[in-house]
């Protein structure tokens, strides 16, 4: 799609900053509640939201900013932030009229920098809770030129549920989302029916679902997941070009994508590959 609105440019990457003025975004971000959603702290709403009893898939995760990326966030938070406030959104407008996928836990932000650049005619909506992620990504962005990405910081299923419109998604990523390995803390994984009950309103037709993971038991819910959905098509049923073997041992047929070429290899990636783990990639579209 060609869009015919105008795209602000990033602000040109300065030097570091020797002090951060109370109201700049990056204090404002380190200032906030461990786990708070929203830099532009306070606001009653969004307190109102974080501070709902649910089960929350993600650990709050504030960190220490380096310099660089503190002067990134406060050159550019202004204009490519924005805060998981409640505020109705409209991604066409967010956007200048790009079709518009949503990134949900982009950790540094190195893939979805890469990805923005690879193909400038997608936006990105990026979503966090890592302050110093934020501060990282707005850095990298800086760096290649890209312009298709908007930083979000706080709760994904405030997002979704909020301030979303039905059919505003070309896409969904969801990169190594944390497994939670524990039997006991698999309630609080992200891809689970409940999630896809706020994702799939959200998606336009032909949208495309992109989950990958090392993990192999949290693939193996998200497969089961997301083959549960009829409003979804397994683009892999038989595991099309992959080395999977024919049958898992359960007798199912394998729904496990070959890796994208076009998916850089994350940070989390590479730490599995590491450990001996195998990495799933599970491509869907919705009808």
């Amino acid at each position: 799609m060609t869009s015919t609105a105008s795209t602000p440019q990033l602000p040109a990457q300065g030097g570091r900053p020797t002090s951060r003025p109370a109201n700049s975004p990056s204090a404002r971000l380190s200032a906030a509640p461990a786990g708070y959603p929203a830099p532009m702290y306070p606001h009653r709403a969004t307190e109102e939201q974080h501070n709902e009893r649910r089960i929350r898939s993600f650990q709050p995760r504030r960190g220490r900013m380096t310099p660089a990326q503190a002067g990134a966030l406060d050159r550019g938070w202004e204009r490519w932030g924005l805060a998981i406030d409640g505020t109705p959104l409209s991604p066409p407008e967010l956007f200048g009229g790009l079709p518009v996928t949503l990134e949900i836990g982009f950790g540094m932000g190195e893939t979805t920098a890469a990805m923005a650049a690879a193909d400038p005619t997608m936006g990105i909506l990026a979503v966090d809770v890592h302050t110093p992620g934020h501060g990282n990504l707005l850095s990298l962005l800086e760096k290649n030129g890209a312009q298709n990405v908007r930083l979000a910081a706080g709760d994904a299923v405030i997002l979704l549920r909020d301030m979303l419109p039905d059919s505003c998604l070309a896409g969904l990523r969801v990169y190594f989302a944390d497994p939670w390995p524990k039997p006991k803390h698999h309630k609080r994984r992200l891809v689970q029916p409940s999630f896809l009950d706020l994702v799939l309103p959200r998606l336009a037709p032909g949208a495309l679902v992109h989950c990958a993971t090392d993990w192999e038991p949290y693939a193996e819910q998200m497969l089961d997941v997301l083959s549960a959905r009829p409003e979804l098509v397994n683009l892999h049923p038989e595991g099309d070009g992959s080395d999977w073997p024919e049958e898992r041992a359960d007798g199912g047929v394998p729904g496990y994508a070959p890796r994208p070429d076009w998916r850089p290899v994350t940070k989390f990636e590479r730490a599995g590959l590491a450990k001996g783990h195998v990495v799933h990639d599970l491509l869907f579209r919705r009808r």
